[in-house]
């Protein structure tokens, strides 16, 4: 049966019953049509189109109006032709509808005859028309001739406008046309064919808001049996009132228009205009109309306002026998008893369906006793069970069904099949993808949210509509909505109830919230902005934050140094989240130690920028390491220069050594005196270096080797491979295994009380982590060292090559000390207290006898690797956290720092050979050395990858990549990778040409690991939560979710003792340390450290060594399930 036969049917029961009322809402009393008249003027038009259209084959037809007395009878008269009604909307943009025109090949279209001038004046130039006036109809037939414009540029056109807008808009759960697109098939038998007579009811086309407008075409069948169904479920007789509240151009229009005229009942017509004045529209539908049954999107009703939906739309009195809320988010329970009357008997129902499988796939009707004012407050509304016809399915990643647990709605049916855009044939029974996310619980599907709305927002993953229930759950928030805008800013709009405090809503929500979901910034607007199909406009919203951007940078004009001041100490505590303390700011406060990150800076320094509403060159570098003080003077500097009072910095800088043990400032280059007069050591060490990031500094002084003109390798590659093994003699290696088994009868009995090995926590770690079913391996604290502070600085290890000489560990922390630890003990050989603290990770020198790290006071430590005494230091213009590289052929040390520049030192000599400045930006990751070609690479906060020639410090090439770097290059003989905060894992040539980059959810603050013993695998970590894995070409081989974001940079290692898997370790700022299986990232083992890390860990045989926020230094040691007992695990 079709839509045009049930109408018939019910009009040959009900003809004298009032069809169809129109009221405009003003001083002219309502009209209405009777079921005769509408059938009468139907049939009309009917003999009308079949005169003078041409209908062999599939048969559609344009409608051009806005709803009025006649729509009925109009779209009736269509589909008697038979044909297809194909809505265009007058007010959409002229090139939506053109391209929608073109898209369907629509030959035919009726326009109102009062929208002609509009119509013509809307496609002039785009195709001539023969029209034909349709008599006492109130159309005009036009017949599309297309011109020689190329309207398929026009069609381009509409995919650039639109693509835009992917990235912006948020789709919401509902009538969205997803992205699955099936392969168009040729006719054959058991496949429903598009061009088979009277099959098709209607033509859409989605709005366009996520990407290009998609077309959907509804067959009678697809569309009938939700007609039959929802009449049954919402019980409508002829005695019921409908309101038609959607446009014809939202498939809902279609539910609504024909359960009312397929059951005797009457649909009430309003302009649009009226549809977005509250007052009247509630008392057209309720005072006036006595309107029964009410489909909606939440919006909608939301745009009555919480006062009239209380006092007539869910009243005790109230008319409304139905409320059917659907094509967005349902509203949050308690938001909805608030809005119920006790006494209210409104049935309230939740519809969810998709365009792509029009109309709706499921209902819900929401029982009474949930607005009990006892009821559970956490019940979630299910989305319900199928309606006639529709097949529903929910499947995870792997496309296997789910029956309990979270996955993706899949829609569909044997009849229940739309063709979209230029599909010809389907086949029967086709799942269509919907984007939505739902959690099954005990067989009820509960809405999570579209897959559009999955955000990462510091690192952790997070639905923005969960702001937004949270939001709508506010007493002084009458209506909101969320956008992400362009992906960079949580934005909530507030349609405030009354009085709205932001200090005080955001308070609100913190009480409720996780940090990550707390709005970046709250704007008050008077009314949502709509869609045409009644959802919120999120393209819209970003427009008026856009405004909104622009019209504080005009009003946020600085009367001068004192307001900056004031404004500066509110942006302060604003992204540190410490709005509601009252007390002031010291000056002498350091962003850093005052519990902001990398992170909270970008967002510091993007405030500030936005306030005085110009760029301030310097100004992240100046966040990261200085007092709010000199932020606020360096601003100054830029804004009212008038005004600066700032110190000469030399002056600052001899101020802060005055008391540096009494050593004075010599030569250009600050060189101070050592603090006693040393002799560079003859000896040289033979050694085996380990650093973040899989680097490895091999250094076997053999005679052959102190020949003048012999050089040596930086090998950056894991201690397995052949040509690092015949470094290390079978008696070194000996010596390790027999460690090993040392450790098995020695290690209780550690004495330092310092480093005591904390057994006692093992039990804890394994148990945080029994999530990971899988792992093989545990992972136990060997020995932990108290450092006093955080250790943010990655380990080195140095691993001799006699015996008599045990391995170390080097590592700084903020309490100012350096340490040297010795690796299979834990005891500290020695503790060297620097001048500020330290962030920099130590490098060991070529001959052995040296170990070189940055500190915040602007120094560059020379440090006796044997004891800590300081050989020397060397005095850059600003704080160093940069660390170091050394030259293994030159013996050239390359370190950058805050100051703006790379430095080479040579540590013999006590001078610096060169000094680059790196155009604009702190040097805040550590350079890299390449062998072949002989390059250094240097990444600045500045948003700038250098290549320079280590021996002469020119610039060989540049890039400029937007963003600041804070992770650190990585190169092999190919490439070289660094990390960026927008996101991306960048790779160049050695010649400098960019040759892909690998997208991530959130900042790559990680360096890349690039690791040769996996066939030049890349991996790194982001502040998404995930570890990846791709190869040098860009493409992803794995990822792996860890629990927080991933700052430090992996680790690749491989050991006999654990079945010689080639394993990576990995840690989250959480202090969660996993262990993967660098080949598949699979969870090997895992383990969670007490406190935030930051550190990146460094592998040696079967141990792990990593700093930790928590103030100590943890070595663990990696055991395979089953020796636990035998290790005392």
């Amino acid at each position: 049966m079709t839509l045009q036969e049930m109408v018939n049917q019910a009009a040959s029961l009900y003809s004298d019953r009032k069809a169809v009322w129109f009221d405009q809402c003003n001083d002219e009393p309502p009209t209405f049509y009777t079921y005769a008249t509408v059938v009468k003027l139907a049939t009309e038009l009917t003999a009308f189109l079949q005169k003078h259209c041409s209908h062999q084959g599939k048969c559609e037809i344009g409608l051009y109006c806005y709803p009025g007395i006649n729509l009925p009878s109009w779209i009736l008269g269509i589909l008697q032709v038979p044909a297809a009604y194909s809505p265009i909307d007058p007010d959409a943009p002229p090139v939506l509808s053109t391209y929608f025109i073109r898209k369907c090949n629509l030959r035919y279209i009726l326009v109102e005859n009062d929208k002609i001038k509009k119509f013509q004046m809307s496609h002039v130039g785009w195709f001539s028309c023969n029209s034909s006036a349709v008599e006492h109809m109130g159309l005009t037939l036009f017949q599309t001739s297309w011109s020689h414009t190329d309207v398929n540029s026009q069609a381009d056109n509409v995919n650039s406008k639109y693509e835009p807008f992917k990235a912006m808009g948020n789709s919401q759960p509902g009538n969205t046309v997803c992205p699955e697109q099936l392969k168009v098939k040729t006719s054959g038998g058991g496949y429903m064919d598009v061009g088979q007579k009277c099959s098709l009811a209607y033509v859409l086309h989605t709005s366009g808001t996520t990407g290009t407008p998609k077309i959907v075409r509804v067959p009678h069948k697809c569309i009938v049996p939700n007609i039959h169904h929802l009449k049954s479920i919402f019980e409508v007789t002829q005695d019921d009132m409908l309101f038609l509240a959607s446009p014809l151009t939202f498939d809902p229009s279609v539910v609504e228009l024909f359960i009312a005229l397929t059951s005797g009942a009457s649909i009430l017509v309003v302009p649009n205009t009226v549809k977005m004045m509250p007052l009247e529209l509630s008392a057209a539908l309720f005072r006036h109309h006595h309107v029964t049954v009410l489909q909606a999107t939440p919006t909608l009703l939301r745009r009555f306002g919480a006062h009239i939906i209380k006092s007539t739309v869910l009243s005790a009195d109230t008319s409304l026998r139905v409320l059917a809320l659907g094509g967005e988010t349902f509203p949050i329970l308690s938001l909805l008893k608030s809005w119920k009357h006790q006494e209210n008997r409104t049935s309230i129902f939740n519809l969810y369906g998709i365009t792509e499988v029009s109309s709706w796939a499921t209902c819900y009707k929401i029982p009474e006793e949930v607005f009990s004012a006892d009821f559970r407050t956490d019940f979630s509304v299910p989305l319900g069970s199928p309606l006639l016809g529709t097949t529903v399915e929910v499947r995870d990643d792997n496309g296997s069904a789910v029956l309990e647990g979270e996955g993706q709605i899949f829609i569909g049916g044997e009849e229940r099949i739309c063709f979209l855009d230029d599909e010809i044939t389907v086949p029967p029974g086709t799942m269509r993808e919907t984007g939505d996310f739902v959690r099954v619980q005990n067989a009820q599907m509960v809405f999570l949210g579209r897959k559009d709305n999955q955000i990462k927002r510091h690192g952790k993953r997070f639905n923005i509509e969960c702001l937004q229930q949270a939001a709508e759950d506010l007493c002084q928030v009458e209506a909101c909505a969320v956008t992400w805008y362009q992906q960079e800013k949580l934005i909530l709009f507030v349609v405030p109830s009354g009085d709205l405090e932001e200090r005080e809503t955001l308070q609100e929500l913190q009480k409720c919230l996780p940090a990550h979901a707390i709005p970046d910034e709250l704007v008050r607007i008077k009314s949502l902005p709509l869609t045409s199909h009644g959802k919120v406009d999120i393209s819209e919203l970003n427009k008026i934050y856009h405004n909104h951007l622009n019209s504080r940078r005009r009003d946020s004009k600085l009367n001068g140094a004192e307001e900056l001041w004031e404004r500066l100490q509110y942006l302060w505590k604003s992204v540190l989240g410490f709005l509601g303390d009252s007390s002031g700011i010291s000056r002498d406060a350091v962003f850093l130690h005052s519990g902001g990150d990398s992170l909270k800076a970008l967002q510091f320094y993007d405030e500030i920028e936005m306030l005085v509403g110009r760029a301030v060159p310097g100004l992240l570098e100046v966040i990261l390491s200085r007092t709010i003080e000199q932020v606020y003077t360096h601003i100054l500097k830029t804004v009212f220069p008038d005004e600066d009072q700032l110190i000469n910095n030399d002056n600052a800088l001899k101020r802060k050594l005055s008391g540096n043990n009494g050593e004075e400032i010599h030569g250009k280059y600050g060189k101070l005196k050592s603090e006693r007069n040393l002799e560079v050591v003859p000896g040289l060490i033979s050694f085996l270096a380990l650093s973040r990031g899989n680097h490895f500094l091999s250094m076997n002084f053999t005679k052959s080797l102190m020949q003048p003109h012999n050089t040596a390798q930086v090998r950056v590659e894991p201690l397995q491979q052949p040509s690092l093994l015949h470094l290390a003699t079978p008696s070194i290696m000996k010596s390790h295994v027999q460690g090993h088994e040392m450790e098995k009868n020695r290690i209780l009995t550690v004495t330092s009380n310092a480093n005591k090995t904390d057994w006692s926590s093992v039990q804890q770690l394994q148990a945080e982590c029994s999530h990971v079913t899988t792992a093989e391996l545990t992972l136990c604290i060997r020995w932990k060292s108290n450092t006093r502070k955080c250790v943010d600085a990655s380990p080195l290890v140095i691993i001799p090559f006699k015996d008599e000489i045990s391995a170390s560990v080097y590592v700084g922390s903020h309490s100012h000390t350096m340490q040297a630890i010795d690796l299979d003990l834990g005891e500290i050989k020695w503790e060297k207290t620097l001048g500020d603290r330290i962030e920099s990770s130590a490098c060991i020198s070529r001959c052995g006898n040296f170990v070189i790290v940055g500190c915040y006071d602007g120094l560059v430590y020379v440090l006796q690797s044997s004891d800590g005494e300081t050989h020397w230091t060397f005095v850059t213009e600003d704080t160093v956290k940069s660390s170091a590289v050394v030259d293994p052929s030159s013996g050239l040390v390359y370190i950058g720092s805050h100051d703006q520049h790379l430095y080479a030192l040579d540590i013999y000599k006590k001078v610096c050979i060169w000094k680059l400045h790196c155009e604009g930006g702190a040097v805040f990751s550590s350079p890299c050395l390449s062998s072949f070609p002989h390059h250094v690479y240097v990444a600045t906060l500045g948003g700038l990858l250098l290549a320079v020639n280590p021996v002469t410090g020119n610039k060989i090439w540049k890039s400029f990549l937007g963003k600041p770097l804070f992770s650190s290059p990585h190169c092999n003989e190919k490439c070289v990778c660094i990390g960026c905060v927008d996101g991306n894992l960048y790779c160049y040539t050695h010649s400098g040409e960019k040759v892909w980059q690998f997208p991530t959810n959130g900042p790559v603050f990680s360096s890349p690991c690039i690791s040769t013993s996996t066939k030049q695998e890349i991996f790194f970590g982001s502040h998404d939560r995930f570890i990846y894995c791709c190869n040098t070409e860009g493409n992803l081989l794995w990822k792996f979710e860890a629990t927080s974001s991933v700052y430090g940079t992996p680790f690749v290692f491989q050991s006999d003792d654990l079945k010689n898997k080639i394993l990576l370790a990995a840690v989250s700022t959480d202090g969660t340390v996993w262990i993967l299986n660098a080949k598949s990232g699979t969870a090997e083992g895992v383990a969670k450290l007490p406190g935030e890390v930051f550190s990146s860990p460094v592998a040696w045989g079967r141990k792990l060594v990593v700093g930790c926020r928590n103030d100590y230094v943890y070595c663990l040691d990696l055991c395979i399930m089953g020796e636990k007992e035998q290790q005392g695990c």
